[in-house]
């Protein structure tokens, strides 16, 4: 069984940091694009968000006693597989997994626009992650 506690824990500080990527995000791209510290303030944000996602869904896994991930994609398809989150859902967030392993591994490869761009739409997917994975600990509940 889940550890809920474990979770709930991890899925506040999703939330926290879902909270400052909303806030933090300028209207405008080329504010944005001005910014170094904002930029870096955003790309530390996913990463958390991304880290804490993958590993809410590596305890799930091993609590239930389903197969592990090879992979932290695979991570979020093991979740899918189990009927915690909707396949769309977990292409989406194998996606974002991608996007972690290049902030964590080098800035070089983030392409600022495009992290500004595509941020609302992965806070969305961020954010059902969390009502799915609350419903899943909490059966009965509509989630966070």
């Amino acid at each position: 069984m889940t550890n809920a506690a474990l979770v709930t824990r991890k899925l506040a500080v999703v939330d926290e940091h879902l909270r400052r990527l909303r806030e933090r995000r300028p209207e405008e791209l080329e504010s944005f694009m001005k910014d170094l510290l904002l930029q870096d303030a955003v790309a530390l944000s996913v990463l958390v968000v991304v880290q804490e996602a993958m590993d809410i869904a590596l305890h799930i896994a091993s609590d239930e006693g389903w197969e592990l991930a090879s992979t932290y994609r695979d991570a979020f398809v093991v979740l899918e597989r189990h009927g915690v989150i909707p396949a769309a859902l977990a292409a989406s967030l194998a996606s974002a997994a991608q996007l972690r392993n290049r902030i964590a591994h080098g800035y070089a490869t983030l392409d600022p626009g495009r992290l500004w761009s595509e941020l609302p739409a992965g806070v969305a997917s961020f954010e059902a992650y969390a009502r799915s994975v609350s419903a899943f600990i909490r059966p009965g509940t509509t989630g966070a």
